[in-house]
């Protein structure tokens, strides 16, 4: 049951929320969202896992709706509320915008924060030495970042050291109001294996005072990736610890493959035994500084260690020369599910023992400094900078470690994509591995131990189900887990899905001057059209078509940066003058033109994702080991969500009107079409015979 003092609190939001909201309207969609989460964090369902997913359609209102449900019941039972979000936008609107309205009107007394990763805070240390007499000096660790400041940089640093000694930069990168170079901030960012807590300057840097901050906070914001590495490192060394937590995750579609990429690992050959040659000489600086017979000895297996690796390695490198005919036709080759050819098999296991003796000689290397510090034999300005190149070495090590044991072998349980990969211009190769999937790693470390989890996004379905999600995410075990679907409150019959006749289908060579074709005509007295294509080079070829058949005036993905491109269409929309807007799949999700701003969405192709990636290409042929149909079980489902978020670009608000056109016409066609259409929200239908 929920407790008395929650349920108040969340009445009570509810009363003031609707007073205070200019022009409120009652959803019943939004509360009954509002009391799910609600029964589900109090334990009403299942007293241990409490996980509730939940499609929200557009309009409903979701973040204010996990906001008035969510915050009370963490008070309540003192728990932290971490919401997580895939995309900065979201959280610049949970921070900016939505938290700042519910902790002002709800009645709620919290503090709330945003939580962002070690790099994205300058170390304040690197940026006082690089900012000191001009930048003129470059810092030990600069060898092992291959950077040097250019002028420019040098006045960006001394710039930044100036804001924050005087309290005007908080000393993270996201509120530095110019823009910077990514090498150049590289050099100045912090990271875990050079914060030293035995340093003043560290102690009180800016990532450790926004981590102080934490403490004080109730609710957190953060992003999936920041989120799932802290459970990477075994939860509890970002965050609190996940027993402590109640989760949101906002844009919950995205988890699973966020989750993929942090199991990924990779490691160029060659330029391995480049930074790997550095090594001996490190070890000698140490043994310079401190007079220690131990160091003798470990300088000594140092330098054994990275002889082997070296050796590994040169191995590895002629041998994938000799593989020539890998890379006759692409660049990529991909190991096909199954064992590795014995002799890289073998490499890998070598290389990944010679790899984890020499972490081992590395963090005896660092426990050494750090001691030498401690005891005075070592003074600060000459220990930090042994201090941080022992700890990037270690960091590269740890990589390389994670690559080795993913080559090393592979089990039915839990396959893997393993490719390797040609590198003309750099004369080198690189190994790749990743996991297919992440649901058992999401069940083990995630909702098995959290306090509660609420996973929301107007996309969770495909096909109308949810046993697409439900398999990547690894909500295996339904006992305790609710699945919720709410549809828009929002008057689909205002618009019209009109599916015209086509001279041909996609698969056609003569589809895309169909499309210059038939384009004209659908833009033709339409003030605001946003043209969505599934292929960039398509997209580009019917444009310069349509500029010089036709004379239209458009606005290209690609040609501008997005809010330029976004600034021009709305400018042209508000002075009623026609624009059109053509962009890729990144233009389907996330981009929000209300009202005048969008009345005739085109959609050009069904969003099929053709598995190029050696990720993608590993799934299905594990889908179809296992007498699985690769195209109906992921092809498919992720093409219905990501129709469903297309066509979500034109209904935004409740009055908002016009069409959405489907130019492929497969979904009459084919035996998916239907399952397609049925899964689209309620539009009233035009179909051409």
């Amino acid at each position: 049951m929920v407790p008395n003092a929650i349920k108040e609190a969340v009445q009570r939001g509810y009363r003031q929320l609707s007073q205070e909201l200019a022009n409120f309207v009652p959803r019943k969609e939004q509360n009954y969202l509002v009391a799910e989460i609600t029964k589900v964090l109090c334990g009403h369902y299942h007293s241990s896992r409490r996980v509730l997913v939940a499609e929200a359609g557009t309009g409903i209102g979701k973040s204010l709706a996990y906001l008035q449900a969510a915050v009370p019941s963490a008070l309540g039972l003192n728990k932290t509320l971490v919401i997580s979000t895939a995309t900065l936008s979201l959280q610049e609107q949970l921070i900016n915008k939505d938290l700042p309205f519910y902790a002002k009107h709800a009645g709620s007394q919290f503090r709330y924060t945003l939580v962002k990763g070690r790099q994205r805070y300058c170390c304040e240390h690197r940026l006082e030495q690089l900012a000191a007499a001009g930048a003129q000096q470059t810092l030990s660790f600069g060898e092992l970042l291959d950077f040097k400041p250019d002028q420019q940089d040098k006045q960006c640093y001394q710039a930044m050291w100036q804001a924050y000694t005087g309290g005007q930069w908080a000393g993270d990168l996201d509120s530095w109001p110019e823009t910077v170079r990514p090498e150049a901030w590289a050099a100045i960012a912090a990271d875990r294996h050079s914060c030293n807590p035995m340093f003043a300057h560290h102690r009180l840097c800016p990532f450790q005072r926004a981590r102080a901050e934490l403490d004080q906070c109730q609710v957190l914001v953060v992003n999936h990736a920041l989120l799932l590495a802290d459970l990477a490192l075994g939860g509890g060394v970002i965050l609190p610890e996940p027993e402590n937590c109640f989760y949101v995750f906002d844009e919950a579609h995205h988890l699973p493959n966020i989750a993929r990429d942090q199991g990924a690992a990779q490691l160029m050959v060659r330029q391995t035994r480049s930074w790997l040659a550095r090594l001996p000489t490190l070890g000698e600086k140490v043994s310079q500084q401190l007079k220690r017979d131990s160091l003798i000895g470990l300088c000594q297996q140092l330098n054994d260690e990275v002889q082997s690796q070296q050796q590994g390695l040169l191995q590895l490198s002629t041998w994938l020369q000799q593989q020539a005919n890998w890379f006759a036709d692409d660049p990529l080759h991909r190991f096909e599910l199954g064992p590795l050819p014995d002799h890289l098999v073998h490499l890998s296991e070598e290389l990944l023992a010679s790899s984890q003796k020499l972490r081992r000689s590395l963090e005896k290397l660092k426990n050494i400094t750090a001691e030498g510090l401690k005891d005075g034999q070592l003074r600060q300005h000459g220990a930090e900078p042994l201090l941080v190149e022992i700890s990037h070495a270690s960091q590269r090590v740890e990589q390389a470690i994670q690559l080795w044991t993913l080559f090393k072998s592979a089990s039915q349980a839990q396959p893997l994509a393993r490719w390797v990969a040609q590198h003309i211009k750099e004369k080198d190769h690189s190994l790749h591995a990743s996991p297919l999937e992440m649901g058992a790693w999401l069940e083990r470390q995630l909702w098995s131990r959290c306090a509660g989890a609420i996973l929301v996004s107007a996309t969770l379905t495909a096909l109308g189900k949810f046993d697409y999600f439900r398999h990547q995410a690894g909500l295996f075990d339904e006992a305790g887990v609710r699945f919720l679907r709410l549809q828009s409150p929002f008057d689909y019959q205002r618009a019209e899905l009109y599916l015209p006749s086509m001279p041909c289908e996609p698969g056609s060579p003569d589809f895309t001057a169909a499309l210059i074709e038939k384009l004209p005509d659908l833009l033709k007295e339409q003030q605001a059209s946003l043209v969505l294509f599934s292929s960039y080079q398509q997209m580009q070829t019917v444009a310069d078509g349509l500029r010089a058949q036709h004379g239209l005036s458009l606005l290209v993905q690609g040609e501008a940066s997005r809010e330029a491109l976004l600034h021009l269409h709305q400018t042209r929309c508000d002075h009623q003058t026609p624009s059109i807007l053509f962009g890729t799949g990144s233009f389907s999700e996330g981009l929000d033109l209300p009202g005048h701003y969008l009345t005739n969405l085109i959609i050009t192709k069904l969003p099929f994702a053709v598995p190029t990636s050696p990720v993608e290409a590993a799934l299905a042929e594990w889908i179809s080991a296992r007498g699985g149909n690769p195209f109906l079980q992921i092809t498919v489902p992720e093409a219905s969500r990501k129709l469903i978020q297309a066509c979500g670009r034109l209904i935004r608000k409740e009055q908002d009107a016009g069409r959405v056109v489907l130019l492929d016409r497969r979904l009459l066609t084919k035996s998916y079409g239907p399952g397609l259409l049925a899964a689209l929200p309620p539009f009233r239908r035009h179909i051409e015979p």
